[in-house]
């Protein structure tokens, strides 16, 4: 998932150089939602990892 927000920021800066703003700050948008829930899943994830006493294995 973080694969894919890197690939949008990407898309953004170059959509950006070029000239194209809307479709820069739509994936720049994108990638922004697409890092956000990331963190969230990461987070449930290592809260659940420490519930369930297992260490995580980051």
């Amino acid at each position: 998932m973080l694969g894919w927000a890197l690939t949008f920021f990407i898309i953004a800066i170059v959509a950006a150089v070029f000239g194209f703003g809307g479709i820069a700050g739509a994936a720049a948008g994108i990638a922004k939602f697409v890092f956000f829930l990331f963190v969230v899943l990461l987070v449930v994830s290592l809260i659940a990892q420490a519930i369930r006493g297992k260490s995580p294995r980051i």
